[in-house]
């Protein structure tokens, strides 16, 4: 089976990753890829917002099934060119990608069907009045600010109370998150803790995949600015088998069942953060496509068939099959550029990649480049994004997950390197690695 990965990010690296192991006979190729990608399979130079390119590179390459990993392209409605053209894709529609690209769409679209979610309220451009009124109504409580569109994972301001809140909506509306923030949602803050759902869906059948938990913060204990995400470890303790069937019923069942009945199925991964209340799972955002960096951290875990089940999903014939997952824990550390998130610094040489994978950890690529000198161990890499490395370590327990993870992270230098240290310590009781 020949399947083209969309994305250049660790996603990405992971997924092929995964599919490699689990799919004999697989052969891929990436669309652009990343240096580390290209062990995997082919690589070519063709933009995942590219939409003919992409086309035609499914056409020239005999693609059987493509799987779309950035939410760009999804909202730009790749799905739909590939469908007309007769090619086998997971991802959702753009209709159905509004879950994730616009929030004020998707909160609108659970307030119709009951999905529990925070109280909110939408604003437009010219609205910056009537926002900053409503977020500093919040008085003493906690409010949360947000750019509609996408912002790369970065668009969300929480505010301790509504004087913060009123302040955000000033930042955000002007301009702060350029376009995405040309609507803005203003919501109140849910208190509890936060995991990660996903299912693999062709729309009406579902297969789940191991939850996680991401680590949002640039900083330990959760201090610093947000983040795309700087580690995520998989399963989630958190999310007990109770309150995984409380989320299955009341959030994803009702999600696909009312995307279908408005015209728009969901098809591919969709990704629920969840808000682990005291009166149970709330909605905190849908994404369209699979987390990162807990893609880093789930796909480790899978023991099935990728190929086939992607290839099902695209039939739309996923009813009747399972996704099997091995027993243990696997936990992903993100090393990210000096500067990152709001200005991350390029072209710092990267060490100690081959020491780190000698170890028996997983290094997935994400902002890295092959640089122009004679190649040293590593092949020469450079920094070339924000988030550059995603360091996962597997284990029996999570505990010994983490700790692989940090004992490989440790070999990986470059220039202003930013790592948190303390991913996972939700789960271990506040333990810091």
């Amino acid at each position: 089976m020949r399947i083209l990965i969309v994305g250049s990010g660790g996603r990405e690296h992971a997924i092929g990753w995964a599919i490699v192991r689990t799919s004999p006979g697989a052969t891929l190729v990436f669309a652009p890829g990343n240096p580390g990608t290209a062990a995997l399979g082919e690589t070519a130079d063709v933009a995942a917002t590219d939409l003919d390119g992409l086309v035609a590179l499914a056409r020239e390459r005999a693609i059987d099934v493509t799987i779309v990993g950035p939410e760009a392209p999804l909202v730009a409605g790749i799905a739909d060119r590939f469908e007309a053209e007769g090619l086998a894709i997971v991802g959702p529609s753009a209709d159905a990608s509004r879950l994730e690209g616009s929030k004020a769409w998707s909160k609108a679209f659970m307030a119709r069907h009951g999905i529990p979610t925070a109280a909110y309220e939408r604003f437009g451009a010219g609205d910056v009045e009537a926002a900053t009124r409503y977020a500093a109504s919040f008085g003493e409580r906690a409010v949360v600010v947000k750019a509609s569109g996408l912002a790369a994972g970065k668009g969300v301001v929480v505010c301790r109370d509504g004087a913060e809140g009123a302040a955000a909506v000033a930042d955000v509306m002007g301009g702060r998150f350029g376009a995405a923030a040309d609507e803005i949602v203003v919501e109140a803050f849910l208190d509890g803790e936060e995991a990660s759902l996903f299912v693999l869906t062709d729309g009406e059948a579902y297969v789940l995949l191991p939850t996680a938990q991401d680590h949002k913060r640039l900083g330990d204990g959760d201090t610093g600015p947000n983040t795309g995400g700087m580690g995520a470890y998989a399963p989630a303790p958190a999310v007990t088998a109770r309150v995984l069937g409380q989320a299955l019923r009341t959030i994803v069942e009702p999600t696909l069942a009312a995307m279908a009945a408005e015209g728009h199925p969901f098809r591919g991964f969709l990704y629920v953060g969840l808000m682990l209340t005291p009166g149970g799972p709330r909605v905190v955002e849908f994404n369209a496509r699979m987390g990162d960096p807990e893609a880093q951290a789930v796909f480790p875990l899978l023991t099935s068939n990728l190929a086939d089940l992607f290839a099902a999903t695209a039939a739309r014939r996923l009813a009747g099959r399972r996704l099997e997952a091995s027993a243990g824990s696997a936990a992903t550390v993100v090393l990210a550029a000096a500067g990152y998130p709001d200005a991350p610094r390029t072209g710092a040489a990267i060490t100690g990649v081959a020491a780190a994978e000698a170890t028996g950890a997983l290094v997935f690529h994400a902002g890295t480049a092959r640089a122009a000198a004679p190649p040293g161990d590593d092949g020469a890499l450079d920094v070339n994004g924000g988030r550059v490395l995603a360091v996962t370590g597997r284990g029996d327990t999570l505990a010994e997950a983490v700790a692989q993870a940090y004992a490989a992270a440790a070999h990986v230098s470059f220039d202003g390197r930013q790592m948190r240290r303390d991913i996972g310590h939700r789960a271990l009781g506040g333990a810091v690695s």
